[in-house]
């Protein structure tokens, strides 16, 4: 076997792999062999079929088989000895000529190769970048505990609508002369007044009542075509070109009764006396909202680090190659149109991965299986703790953190999570991050 590579440039590669009858034959005689026991054939017994007949119905697919195995396992040999770094896998060149399987002995096949780019990166105390310290004030807190009374309220029947009331009713379709159209939209939902942006839509659904019935226009529902093809019952696409009024039969008024900030509320969100005052409970949510906003400036960090190294990190991906390793992997057939219009994306995620990888291999950075199972333990305690639900035996926690870890998906997201967090670590060490104050509101505004 003669294996060689040539570089087209600095992204691309294509490797030839020429294969004689000297690496691939007693591969061949063996699986004609394995075949042999196994075929069942009329006029022979189990097993005694001859090799010769076996070669003759089969040897064309079991030589093609081999021959691919063979490939497969030396390419991926070669690409390791030789510590070629390649993205994706390498893809059998579309042009290399049709094979006789009846009369040749000698085989060449090409492959092309996507190089991972070449490219360094400096961490330094010249940058800066600004850490927001949210300031969580007294207005923030009761806006906070206004939601929370709200999601533990209960619902309750009215008779006349007003604008925080949740409607259910019918919604008919509309000819030009507002009749009901026949064979048109028709759907039961509920309709959250509040949430309705037209005055004039809003206006008539305050002060109605069951039986009542008004006309309205479909598009003037909801903004969002997404919400409005859920309420209607129809596709998307239908609701962003919808000019149809709708006659709305109101059926049933629900009003939210907000929960009362008492025991009964700070023993349903934290657990029976975890709090036992307003005071303690308002110290509580400022708590929570402070951890919580700190997460957030933590990921509003690290995405405002992420794209200034992607913008110093000017290098170039094989696009092409990519792409067409893209169609190839994919499981749904994909045109070349289709993965061009979303490759955008797909590219800056590889970026930002190629430069994580780098950092953490120069920056020796590891994540060990004790250092996960802690980070799980803890999590999940933490979790019981917080809704004061009692926590497991170890052997129990154990067990879970097992279950967890033989997840092969749930690992790898513990593990990059983990390895995240160092990376963060070492920004903070090599960056120069200055923390500024700033109210909820202009947090929210960037």
């Amino acid at each position: 076997m003669n294996i060689t590579k040539q570089n087209i440039d600095e992204l691309n590669a294509v490797v030839k792999v020429k294969v004689g009858p000297e690496d691939y034959q007693t591969k061949v005689e063996g699986a004609l062999k394995d075949y042999q026991k196994k075929v069942n054939m009329p006029g022979f017994r189990p097993g005694k079929v001859p090799v010769g007949i076996v070669k003759k119905m089969y040897g064309k697919s079991i030589l093609a088989d081999e021959i691919n195995k063979l490939l497969s396992d030396s390419l991926y040999k070669y690409i390791s000895e030789n510590k070629i770094e390649v993205l994706g896998n390498p893809l059998p060149k579309a042009d290399d000529g049709k094979i006789d399987w009846d009369n040749q002995k000698e085989f060449e096949f090409s492959y092309d190769l996507g190089l991972a780019p070449k490219f360094n990166i400096e961490l330094s105390a010249k940058d800066k970048f600004n850490y927001s310290v949210v300031k969580v004030d007294d207005s923030l807190v009761e806006k906070q505990i206004k939601e929370i009374c709200a999601r533990y309220g209960s619902i309750a029947s009215t008779d006349i609508s007003e604008e925080k009331d949740f409607l259910f009713g019918d919604f008919a379709e509309l000819d030009a002369e507002e009749n009901i159209l026949q064979g048109g939209i028709f759907k039961s939902s509920t309709l959250f007044i509040e949430r309705i942006k037209d005055t004039e839509t809003k206006n008539k659904l305050i002060g109605i009542k069951p039986e009542d019935k008004i006309v309205v226009e479909g598009s003037k529902l909801s903004e969002n075509a997404t919400d409005l093809a859920a309420l209607l019952g129809i596709d998307k696409a239908k609701a962003e070109n919808l000019k149809s009024k709708f006659q709305f039969t109101l059926k049933k008024i629900s009003k939210l009764i907000p929960a009362q900030v008492n025991q009964e509320l700070f023993d349903k969100i934290y657990g029976q006396g975890i709090v036992t005052s307003e005071e303690n409970f308002k110290a509580k949510i400022k708590e929570e909202l402070e951890q919580m906003l700190a997460n957030d400036s933590e990921r509003r960090l690290y995405n405002d680090i992420v794209d200034a190294l992607m913008a110093k990190a000017k290098f170039s991906l094989p696009d092409e190659f990519l792409k067409r390793w893209l169609m190839a992997v994919n499981e749904k057939p994909l045109t070349y149109d289709e993965v061009s219009k979303e490759y955008n994306g797909y590219s800056n995620g590889l970026k930002w991965q190629l430069i994580e990888n780098k950092l953490i291999k120069e920056n020796n950075i590891k994540v060990s299986k004790e250092e996960a199972e802690e980070h799980l333990k803890s999590t999940i305690i933490g979790n019981y703790q917080k809704y004061g639900i009692p926590v497991p035996a170890d052997s129990d926690v154990q067990s879970i953190v097992n279950k967890t870890l033989s997840n092969e998906e749930e690992s790898k997201k513990l593990f990059d999570k983990l390895y995240g967090q160092k990376v963060m670590d070492l920004f903070k060490t090599k960056f120069t991050i200055e923390k500024k104050e700033v109210s909820y509101e202009d947090f929210l505004k960037k």
